[in-house]
């Protein structure tokens, strides 16, 4: 975790570290504020470092470990409210915000950080994928609110189409990858496992991406994160219209909610997802409440799986060595 350990000061560093020993696969944030302790979550209890409150040197710090001494390289980063970092990290960034014709230009004065913590679990989306296939892949729609695990989902279940699996040979899969998250890409290179025949398109917008994607690369199936703009919405639809799968993930509490947002409206009205996917935020992440097809029948209660049955609750466990996005 040295992308992560190497943004702080020494004074925090050091102490964070020694805390932190054996057990960053259990981390799931860091909580860096102004004048207050450092809050460490882990995936079933909450830490501090109550010795330690941040004053503003140390946030500067930050800010430059995280620009790497240049905010103007940060200016996009600065609007949208968070940067990512070498490894899929993601910091989410907040204080006062600047304006400009009603529209926020930056942030400026930031006194509070989120450190989300990236990990890869191989298999994590092993038992989901069955759900997902019927002689193609279908297009998909993962649904949960933050935290649940669909990036750890869908970057798993990138790599299990991308390098195939007992039910499916390996397909072509493009990747779009705005926040870098599903690859954690350095220098255009994905440092996670995303799958022998999976291409990358690393830090594009969603809706030129999968345009882009699709001219260069003519993937079998696109992966998205987080979609939700109606620019998105428009380019999902386009993907489709040309033959190519799309299995994305959104931010949301269920399908009945989704199905009230305006920017989706052309999505439901054309019924172009094949499987709904509803991760339950109440338990552990990655953990699937339903899966429903294309009649909003949830078919957990009747499995077709490969091995029939799947008890959900084994498949999807979690250990010292393991932790979710």
């Amino acid at each position: 975790m040295d992308e992560i350990l190497r943004l702080f000061p020494e004074r925090i560093r050091i102490p964070m570290k020694a805390k932190l020993q054996h057990r960053w696969g259990s981390m799931q944030e860091i909580r860096f504020r102004l004048a207050q302790p450092v809050e460490l979550i882990f995936d079933d209890h909450t830490e501090w470092l109550s010795d330690i409150k941040p004053d503003r040197r140390d946030s500067i710090y930050l800010l430059n470990q995280l620009s790497e001494f240049s905010l103007y390289r940060m200016e996009d980063e600065l609007r949208e409210g968070y940067v990512t970092i070498e490894g899929g990290h993601r910091v989410g960034l907040s204080g006062k915000v600047n304006t400009l014709h009603g529209h926020v230009k930056a942030i400026q004065h930031i006194a509070f950080f989120n450190i989300r913590i990236a990990k890869q679990i191989m298999g994590a989306g092993q038992p989901l994928i069955p759900y997902l296939y019927k002689e193609n892949y279908l297009n998909t729609l993962l649904i949960g609110p933050p935290q649940t695990g669909k990036t750890t989902l869908i970057r798993d279940v990138a790599r299990l189409i991308g390098t195939g699996w007992e039910g499916a040979g390996a397909h072509k899969v493009g990747v779009v990858d705005e926040r870098s998250e599903i690859g954690g890409a350095k220098k255009g290179i994905p440092q996670h496992d995303i799958g022998a025949r999976t291409d990358l398109m690393d830090a594009c917008p969603k809706d030129e991406g999968m345009m882009m994607m699709i001219r260069s690369m003519s993937p079998d199936v696109l992966i998205v994160d987080e979609i939700g703009r109606d620019s998105d919405v428009q380019a999902l639809m386009e993907a489709m219209n040309a033959g190519v799968i799309v299995i994305c993930t959104i931010h949301g509490n269920s399908l009945e909610a989704l199905q009230k947002r305006p920017s989706l409206q052309p999505l439901f009205r054309q019924n172009v997802f094949e499987r709904y996917v509803i991760l339950d935020r109440h338990k552990r992440p990655g953990n699937v409440h339903r899966i429903y097809n294309q009649d909003e029948t949830n078919l957990l209660q009747k499995s077709r799986c490969v091995s029939d049955a799947v008890d959900w609750r084994a498949s999807f466990h979690r250990d010292d060595n393991t932790g979710w996005i």
